[in-house]
């Protein structure tokens, strides 16, 4: 009996435990259930409130952006992105579609002035990453030139695809075109990437001339400068008030600091010469050395005193290479031969002698080009200060009053002899002597001589034998002007002296050495002596120092005179 109750008893402990076990397992799992429940919860409610926070943030960056827009466009916010493709011009200026006019229009942008963006790269073909638009190298600025650009593109010239695309240029580039506001200009600060601009002859006009064809600068952008042959690249490294300023209708301080040092120039450059020193050089066939020298107001009273004479020449060291010398005054700062002012190409060593008498020398700078003829050349160069002999210059000596009565003319070299020594003069003279018979020639030259002495076919002039070659080569050899006019060398001087619409000149008005371009549509400026150019230089406008009134520049001395009667 005992035992059946103690059996009972455990079997009912042991059920008892099992039930508690169970309820508490029961227990464990709700209690897991309900915290796996709390933390789901919660993580959804992480997840909504992230949302919330990221769409608050996103909303203000927009509204931030919208604020900035609208600082930046005073009022008018403009953005467009589009496909950018190039085209040949100069300058800043872009070209944007219609849709862009009609959407600027409508909010009064052409109202507040010149038209100012902001261009930025904002994606690159074969690049899925996006590139930050604020980085100076995939953003610039630019004016509009006009607005006949296919829909969904904006051209833009070389300039500003190169600062938008410094190194590659992908093929189909997107940009975001942003309308903003820039204030004008007052101070820049550039740098050329190679020496010899500063040496540029009036280089503030060089540079205002390319500037006039912006509308804006920004901090880290390269402007290409361009003067005559030579082509330079100047950053722009600091700008005031703003690092993104108009350059339109306003007054700048430019200073052009010296470039990085280190840089070669593979361009033509002046090696400066001072009077009485030589300079030695070699030159290849080809090729040309240019250097360059000074006459200032000291010596240019001298000369035209005619105490003295400038003299430029080059000794050459070897004998089988030749070169040829050509000179200029500035702004022609590199002669060739097509374009120079003096010249000498005698074989060998050679000379120029410059005096009073010469129309185009005066006071200022000049450039010497050795030019390789033939071979590889050392050579020699300097330039000197001659006195002239007591005698002035092309002042011919004094001959004797006393002539004899009884001179009689040779027969063989025409000149006059004492009649009593003719009869020995003739035997003497014939045997020996030889008059050249070329019209216009009548030297006379010994027999010896005379086998060597010989005339150009087509001029006439007079050469030894050895020289004819290179006369005929560089005489007579059709030059090609780069205007299409085939002509020999004295033809080819005087046509891009004188008419070739793509010589250099030296315009009067903005002082930049440009092409000259054909004739003047204006038949005024053309009886004015007006090129192409400076007919449409000219007719900028500014104000009068008397009155102030707006005048076109090439109308300012007609202005003077009929209204200031000044003189």
């Amino acid at each position: 009996m005992d035992f059946e109750l103690r059996r009972a008893r455990e079997k009912l402990e042991k059920e008892q435990k099992e039930r508690k076990e169970r309820a508490k397992l029961r227990l464990d799992r709700e209690r897991k259930a309900k915290e796996e429940a709390r933390k789901q919860r919660e993580a959804i409610e992480a997840v909504h409130r992230s949302r919330r926070l990221d769409a608050i943030q996103a909303q203000l960056k927009v509204d931030e952006q919208m604020q900035e827009n609208l600082l930046a466009g005073r009022g008018i916010v403009f953005s467009r992105i589009l496909e950018a493709v190039s085209f040949q011009g100069s300058g800043d200026k872009i070209k944007l579609p219609p849709s862009c006019f009609t959407g600027l229009s409508d909010q009064g942008a052409f109202d507040k002035g010149p038209l100012y963006f902001q261009l930025s790269v904002v994606h690159q073909e074969g690049s899925s990453e996006m590139i930050d638009t604020d980085s100076k190298q995939s953003t610039t600025h630019s004016g509009v030139l006009e607005f006949t650009a296919e829909e969904g593109s904006v051209g833009l010239p070389p300039h500003v695809w190169s600062n938008l695309f410094p190194i590659d240029s992908p093929k189909a580039p997107l940009i975001e075109v942003q309308y903003v506001w820039l204030p004008k200009g007052t101070y820049a600060k550039l740098q050329p990437d190679v020496v010899g601009f500063s040496d540029l002859p009036n280089h503030k006009a060089v540079l205002e001339t390319s500037l006039r064809q912006h509308a804006t600068l920004s901090e880290g952008d390269v402007i290409t400068v361009n003067h005559g042959i030579l082509t330079y690249k100047l950053q722009v490294l600091e700008l005031r008030p703003s690092s993104s300023v108009s350059v339109l209708e306003t007054d700048i301080e430019v200073d052009v600091v010296g470039p990085d040092s280190g840089l070669e120039s593979s361009q033509p450059v002046l090696k400066p010469l001072i009077f009485g020193k030589a300079e030695s050089g070699m030159v290849e066939e080809g090729n040309y050395n240019y250097f360059k020298f000074s006459i200032d107001n000291d010596i240019w009273d001298r000369i035209a005193a005619e105490d003295v004479r400038v003299e430029v020449r080059i000794e050459a060291e070897t004998n089988n290479g030749d070169t040829d010398l050509y000179m200029s005054k500035h702004p022609l700062m590199f002669p060739t031969r097509h374009q120079h002012e003096w010249s000498s190409h005698d074989i060998g060593s050679k000379v120029l002698i410059l005096g009073s008498k010469d129309k185009n020398l005066g006071m200022g700078a000049y450039s010497i080009g050795v030019h390789g003829f033939k071979g590889t050349t050392k050579y020699n160069v300097a330039v000197s200060v001659q006195e002239n002999s007591n005698h002035k210059v092309g002042q011919q000596a004094g001959s004797s009053s006393s002539m004899d009565i009884d001179a009689v003319e040779c027969r063989n070299c025409k000149h006059f002899i004492p009649s009593r020594s003719i009869a020995l003069h003739e035997a003497f003279c014939s045997r020996h002597n030889i008059v050249c018979s070329h019209p216009g020639c009548g030297i006379v030259l010994r027999i010896e001589e005379s086998k060597n002495h010989l005339h150009c076919d087509k001029c006439g002039q007079a050469f030894q034998q050895g020289e004819m070659e290179k006369h005929m080569k560089v005489f007579h050899e059709p030059l090609q002007c780069p205007c299409g006019v085939v002509l020999e060398k004295n033809q080819m001087v005087q046509h891009q002296a004188s008419i070739c619409p793509v010589r250099l000149i030296t315009c009067r008005f903005c002082g930049d050495m440009v092409q000259a371009g054909t004739s003047a549509m204006d038949v005024r400026d053309r009886l004015r002596g007006l090129t192409e150019h400076e007919s449409v230089c000219g007719s900028r406008t500014a104000p009068c120092d008397s009155c102030g009134r707006s005048v076109m520049l090439k109308e300012m001395d007609i202005h003077q005179i009929a209204v200031h009667q000044k003189s």
